[in-house]
C-alpha cells in the first residue's frame, strides 16, 4: 500500500520537513502506516504540498536515519519499522505531548492535582462524545 500524505496541512510555525516526519511518525503510530507501506515519490510529494523537493529529502533522510524508511538511489522508499519500532514511536510522541502540556500546566501555575482534574474530566467528554 501506498502511504497517503493527503491529510497533511502544513503550517507556517514549524519547519516542514519536520512537520512530514511528524505526520509519518503520528500514522506509524495510529496504525495507518505499516512495514512494507511505499512511500510517495519524492518529487510527488514535492508537487503535492507545494514545496521544494530538498525539503522533502530532507525530511525522507531523516526518517532513514531513524530506521523509519529504506531508500535506494532512483528507487521507491518503503516503510521498515516493525511493531516494536511503532511502539518505541508511540511512546516517543506520547512523552513529548505530555512534556509540553506539564510546561503549559507550571506556567499557568497549575498544580499537579489541577492537571489530573482536567485530564479527567476531559478524558470523560471523549468517552461520552465518542459513545453518542
Amino acid at each position: 500500500m501506498t502511504v497517503s500524505m493527503d491529510g497533511l496541512e502544513l503550517t507556517e510555525d514549524i519547519p516542514i520537513y519536520l512537520q512530514i516526519i511528524k505526520y509519518v511518525k503520528n500514522d506509524i503510530a495510529i496504525g495507518h502506516i505499516k512495514k512494507g507501506d511505499e512511500m510517495p515519490s519524492r518529487r510527488m510529494l514535492s508537487a503535492l504540498l507545494g514545496v521544494n523537493p530538498n525539503t522533502i529529502q530532507k525530511a525522507y533522510r531523516f526518517l532513514e536515519e531513524e530506521g523509519i524508511i529504506q531508500s535506494h538511489a532512483g528507487a521507491k522508499s518503503y516503510v521498515m519499522i516493525d511493531e516494536e519500532g511503532a511502539e518505541r514511536i508511540r511512546q516517543e510522541l506520547f512523552d513529548y505531548e505530555i512534556r509540553q502540556m506539564i510546561h503549559t500546566f507550571r506556567q499557568m501555575q497549575a498544580t499537579k492535582e489541577d492537571a489530573i482534574l482536567w485530564l479527567e474530566r476531559l478524558w470523560k467528554e471523549g468517552e461520552e462524545n465518542e459513545s453518542t
